[in-house]
């Protein structure tokens, strides 16, 4: 471990701001033995610290070594690669899993980290200052790219806490239906959208029917799982008019694999998987066109460690409802996510698609 370690330049109980710090020799044999998984639950025991976490990450990613050290931990990667191999994770009966576990947690976690918007997806910091200029121009920059229009139908599969929705609407003058498998999601939607012409639906993608002009989809794709993609892309086909748009806003990685991280599996997000730029493509084709395809995933990082320096600053209130593990694992979470951006290993996309049936020409936004 420490040979793996010194080729991302990181040492054990070294000086730099990025060495792990080791305060039980347990981590050895725990991360050893279960990989990623027990390097993140021996981090939220306390069992080693570092100061800068987010540094010694993006060494991590960017030397490869999360890959390296999956020889010496093939039982849990190898469980998880047999369950997103083998069973849909993502199926109807485990939809709303993901929204009781992660996303109902207590909406003053997200409320206190998130922007005024509660957009909990990745800003577009492009000419911001802060973060929420930068999700501002990212919900007007998705309206921008649907090109829409006064009394068009959107829907929003995965509409969080109606940033998107409620912006639209009020700017753009577009009807718009949300759906979130996220009960406290709908409730602070359905409260902040009063008076506009938002309605949002508690219900997985695959029940929906209806027609509309414009769809998007925001940071929802990582949790429909690749055995569910072509059921995905033909839902939101039969649902699209002809002369329609589908915005598609999703993390993404530079590989296809199947399985996911142990620990983002287990502590975040149960039964996620991100998509390599091929799967994407091979799925779409024959069903749609792609008409412009973005990736700015490096604005993931500055977003990410806007998020934690706005979660770090607001714990002295959390910590009366979340203890000091919950603060371990959200600190985990968010810094090595960071790393994983920064490393160019995660990427974010937003696609517009069109139906073949689509006359009018595409002009590219940005």
């Amino acid at each position: 471990m420490r040979e793996l370690a010194a080729e991302a330049g990181v040492e054990f109980n070294g000086d730099s701001i990025w060495d792990i710090q080791v305060h039980d020799p347990a981590v050895y044999s725990m991360t050893l033995t279960r990989g990623s998984l027990g390097f993140g639950e021996a981090y939220m025991k306390g069992l080693w610290d570092c100061r800068a976490l987010d540094v010694m990450f993006t060494r991590m990613f960017a030397a490869g070594i999360p890959d390296k050290l999956k020889g010496w931990s093939r039982l849990p990667l190898f469980l998880k690669f047999i369950q997103h191999r083998f069973f849909n994770l993502q199926s109807s009966a485990r939809a709303f899993q993901v929204g009781e576990q992660h996303y109902d947690i207590g909406n003053d976690v997200f409320t206190a980290m998130l922007d005024p918007g509660l957009n909990y997806s990745c800003g577009y910091w492009q000419d911001a200052e802060n973060l929420e200029q930068a999700q501002e121009n990212k919900v007007d920059l998705i309206c921008r790219k649907l090109q829409l229009k006064p009394g068009e139908k959107v829907l929003d599969i995965g509409c969080g806490w109606g940033a998107l929705a409620i912006h639209a609407a009020s700017h753009y003058g577009v009807e718009v239906t949300g759906i979130t498998v996220s009960k406290q999601q709908q409730e602070y939607a359905l409260k902040h959208s009063k008076g506009l012409p938002v309605d949002i639906i508690l219900t997985d993608y695959r029940d929906l029917t209806g027609s509309f002009d414009k769809i998007v989809s925001v940071g929802m794709f990582e949790h429909v799982g690749l055995k569910n993609y072509p059921v995905y892309f033909s839902k939101v086909n039969e649902l699209l008019n002809d002369e329609g748009l589908f915005l598609l806003h999703t993390i993404g990685k530079d590989i296809s694999s199947h399985g996911a991280d142990p620990w983002i599996d287990k502590y975040i997000f149960p039964n996620y998987a991100l998509p390599s730029a091929r799967n994407i493509a091979d799925v779409v084709e024959g069903i749609f066109l792609i008409e412009d395809w973005h990736n700015f995933g490096q604005d993931y990082d500055k977003t990410l460690m806007s998020w934690w320096n706005k979660f770090d600053q607001a714990w002295d209130f959390l910590s009366a409802n979340y203890d000091r593990v919950f603060y371990r694992m959200w600190k985990f979470y968010l810094l090595s996510c960071a790393g994983f951006f920064r490393a160019r290993q995660g990427q974010l996309w937003q696609l517009v698609m069109s139906k073949r049936q689509r006359q009018a020409m595409y002009h590219s936004v940005r």
